[in-house]
């Protein structure tokens, strides 16, 4: 997926704030069955918050750049434990503005 522009990315943002996370990475952390769970959630929903057990930032930016990597998914925004990524779907939903 190409990269999000600014207005795109904060656009998102706001439609991601009264989003409640649909995916947790746990314990186990970013596992096949994990990745398959954000590959579906996208599907359904094009915009999710993931959620990261960890209190490690580094470790969640780098699933955050494995979840875009492996899922074809653009990254929105992290905050705290919780990851934002979108991936439009084959008819989108979401309309980003230009």
């Amino acid at each position: 997926m190409k990269p999000l522009t600014p207005a795109q990315r904060q656009f998102l943002k706001g439609l991601a704030h009264t989003r409640q996370p649909v995916v947790m990475i746990g314990n186990q952390g970013l596992t096949a069955a994990v990745l398959k769970e954000v590959d579906l959630a996208l599907n359904a929903h094009e915009l999710i918050k993931i959620k990261a057990a960890t209190d490690e930032p580094d470790t969640r930016r780098a699933w955050m750049e494995e979840i875009c990597t492996t899922t074809g998914a653009a990254p929105v925004q992290q905050i705290g434990k919780v990851l934002v990524v979108y991936r439009a779907a084959a008819k989108p939903v979401i309309v980003l503005p230009r």
